[in-house]
């Protein structure tokens, strides 16, 4: 009987040593009201059950999503910091969780002609724009439209002249977490002027949790076989480039780290990966699978779906630690990392990389981009 116990006894012992299993930390809402140019930011909260969504209306940022493992336990697997004061003075990754525009990705020599006129932009990446400049999505207070527990909508207008482009663009957004666990983005946009308009969501993802190591264990697939080529300044040559027996080849799932420091060309232009994969389909406006990131220890998976003829997959090269997140660690090199749905780099400056992001009076710009969330179960050994 004394053994019976003593058996017991040591059980109760190792589950009450064993790893406890974290829940959802929601970031108080008053860390974020404040005023930015006269307008009220806030933070917002969203959630479906098994997502747990924070949100706040300057730039449309996603601060915080929590999901489970294949344990039970939470992990919040965007990077991002816990007060609004962070963002408006922050000294480290400009975009993180943020929507980029007018036009994402960037522009060679911050300039382009649309219809024999000649367009000045604001440089805020070298000699080049980035990311829609230095006021682009990011940097705006967005209206908030609407928002319940799973929707919010926003709306925002960028001026004509702002950093540079023509036409004021109109622009509402949505995020909804839904019923069967994807986060959906959609975007529409007008304009009184022909301009440029291509935006997209700048989420760092680490699936073990922000703040809980590298990147580079995770495993990915890209559905595409061609990527478009980079210069050494990252900007984009104009050329295509087929993926097969190069780094970039990830049309079978493998970690990222497998190849990433190969002595590859391409792979030395960005200090790692900070490319555009060409997505496989036969229609360019289709909806169609673009990625999976898969953590194999938790088990956390998500999926990319978008209707973009690109994605631009960017590997944290270049967070060095000095900036700390909500989880109170350093944001550390390739600790989070970015997949962003959008049309080709520099596209309006290259006539081989069709469809131009052009948009006219009269016409309506759409995007829709999905990331699925699961978790696979823990495999029995």
């Amino acid at each position: 009987m004394k053994k019976a116990l003593s058996i017991f006894a040591m059980a109760l012992l190792l589950v009450s040593c064993g790893p406890k299993k974290k829940e959802v930390q929601l970031i108080p809402t008053e860390n974020f009201n404040t005023e930015v140019d006269g307008k009220k930011v806030s933070l917002y909260t969203l959630h479906n059950g098994f997502l747990t969504m924070q949100v706040t209306n300057y730039g449309g940022r996603v601060v915080a999503l929590w999901m489970p493992d294949n344990r039970g336990s939470f992990e919040d697997i965007v990077l991002g910091y816990d007060r609004i004061e962070k963002y408006l003075n922050n000294e480290g990754e400009r975009y993180l969780g943020a929507v980029v525009g007018r036009c994402a990705n960037r522009i060679s020599n911050a300039k382009f002609t649309l219809n024999d006129v000649e367009y000045q932009l604001t440089k805020n990446d070298g000699e080049n724009t980035l990311h829609g400049g230095l006021t682009g999505a990011d940097k705006r207070v967005w209206d908030v439209v609407s928002v319940n527990d799973s929707v919010i909508k926003m709306h925002t207008v960028f001026a004509d002249g702002e950093d540079g482009f023509p036409g004021n663009l109109d622009v509402n957004m949505s995020y909804t977490l839904t019923h069967d666990n994807q986060f959906v983005i959609r975007y529409a946009a007008t304009t009184d002027a022909p301009t440029l308009c291509n935006l997209s969501h700048h989420s760092f993802f680490n699936l073990k949790g922000e703040g809980n190591g590298t990147i580079l264990d995770h495993e990915l697939q890209i559905n595409s076989r061609y990527m478009t080529t980079i210069d050494e300044h990252i900007l984009t040559t104009g050329k295509f480039s087929g993926v097969k027996n190069t780094p970039f080849d990830f049309r079978e799932k493998h970690r990222i780290g497998d190849n990433i420091g190969a002595d590859d060309e391409q792979l030395r232009n960005a200090k790692g990966y900070d490319h555009n994969w060409i997505i496989d389909k036969s229609d360019p406006k289709a909806y169609a699978w673009n990625a999976t990131l898969t953590e194999p220890v938790s088990g956390r998976e998500m999926q990319v779906w978008s209707d973009q003829v690109g994605m631009q997959f960017y590997s944290g090269n270049f967070f060095n630690g000095k900036a700390i997140g909500k989880c109170g660690k350093p944001l550390k090199y390739r600790e989070g990392l970015a997949l962003e749905t959008q049309f080709f780099p520099d596209a309006i400056n290259h006539e081989a990389l069709a469809p131009t992001p052009i948009l006219n009076p009269g016409e309506e710009y759409h995007q829709l981009c999905i990331y699925k969330f699961s978790v696979k179960p823990k495999e029995k050994k």
